[in-house]
């Protein structure tokens, strides 16, 4: 019983009560949609001369060491 187990985390809830087949299926599917993405973000290459730091459009961080970015 993994954290990550489509099986394990579907059927335990907060609340105790329990999910649906349907429901079960919905948090697999999920997982299986995060899963691929995670393999997708890790087979890009890594990128040389970025700005670096926290996304600036998340966070309004549009400047570095004076340098302000721009789209």
């Amino acid at each position: 019983m993994t954290k990550n187990d489509p099986e394990t985390s579907a059927s335990d809830t907060s609340s105790g009560e329990r999910l649906t087949p349907v429901a079960r299926r919905a948090l697999a599917e999920a997982e299986t949609r995060r899963q691929a993405y995670r393999e997708n973000e890790a087979a890009q290459p890594t990128e040389f001369g970025g700005r670096g730091g926290k996304e600036p459009v998340r966070y309004g961080d549009w400047e570095v060491k004076g340098l302000a970015s721009d789209f």
